[in-house]
């Protein structure tokens, strides 16, 4: 019997994720994007706009308006940056650190009742591998 291709697997995950994923993020106020910012400025709490739109593979130019979506809700700031004026430095904030921890727990509990039908030994391999095929 011929396996799948793996962007047909990968592709069938997805959508079941994200569908998954997408009443968590309404039910916390953001957009699978918003989702993204937040979560990457967790990682790096101060970047520049495009180099933050570069790290989410996001149109620079779409940016801004989101940007100002999550500023306006609290959960993020935008400064001048002091090395370069003509760029912002963005930080979230302590309610936007609240707000990712809240839906990033909320995923995770998702992400279990997904992966039930898969042993715990399983589960750490297969993050393992998707780990190790990151860009």
């Amino acid at each position: 019997m011929e396996r799948e291709d793996l962007g047909a697997l990968l592709a069938q995950l997805m959508r079941r994720v994200m569908e998954a994923e997408r009443p968590i993020l309404d039910a916390q106020g953001l957009s699978m994007w918003g989702y993204a910012v937040l979560s990457r400025l967790a990682d790096q709490p101060i970047q520049t706009q495009q180099a933050l739109a570069k790290a989410i593979g996001y149109d620079k130019s779409r940016l801004i308006p989101l940007l100002d979506t999550l500023e306006q809700d609290g959960l993020l700031t935008r400064q001048p940056d002091p090395t370069d004026r003509r760029a912002h430095t963005i930080a979230l904030t302590p309610e936007g650190t609240a707000r990712l921890k809240a839906t990033k727990s909320a995923i995770h509990t998702m992400e279990e009742d997904l992966l039930a039908p898969l042993t715990a030994s399983q589960k750490q391999t297969l993050f393992i591998a998707l780990s190790r095929l990151k860009p």
